[in-house]
């Protein structure tokens, strides 16, 4: 007769892989985005602006021969634009199959990884304020606190403008 019910290890083993996100820091803040959605990360190169793009919109760039449209983090979250420095990084995502998008932080902090319990979902106390619909949960990181970026949600655009 076993002792251990091997589906039971099985499921404690799932559940405590966590899930890994790029922590990037903005500000003082901290936020964190899925590395499942992070195609690559580049240093902050020339950005070609395109006429009568929304605010947060900083244009295109040319990455490998692909176009790929650049929002701006701090922009897209109302904050005011900084000046690009030397740890400036435009993270490369696919929230789709097909589509590409950067976003250019202010930094990247490390890699984390966070499990179940390191993440609280919280509730969205108002759906129409912009940046809690960003927002998937609070991650707890030793003494720090992550904000875990719902990476869809801050792509697309709801039909507001922030201009």
């Amino acid at each position: 007769m076993d002792k251990y019910d091997v589906n039971s290890l099985q499921n404690i083993e799932v559940e405590d892989e966590g899930v890994e996100y790029v922590m990037i820091q903005t500000g003082n803040e901290l936020y964190g985005i899925d590395i499942a959605y992070v195609d690559n990360i580049v240093r902050y190169q020339k950005i070609t602006r395109i006429p009568k793009a929304q605010r947060f919109f900083k244009g295109v760039i040319n990455l490998r021969g692909e176009i790929i449209s650049v929002m701006s983090f701090r922009l897209k979250l109302g904050l005011s634009e900084i000046k690009e420095t030397k740890s400036t990084r435009i993270i490369i995502v696919k929230p789709e199959a097909e589509t590409q998008v950067g976003i250019v932080v202010d930094e990247i902090k490390e890699v984390i990884n966070l499990k179940a319990n390191d993440i609280d979902k919280g509730e969205s106390s108002d759906s129409s304020d912009a940046k809690n619909s960003y927002v998937d949960g609070i991650g707890k990181y030793g003494d720090k606190l992550i904000s875990l970026i719902n990476i869809k949600n801050l792509i697309v655009e709801r039909g507001t403008s922030n201009s």
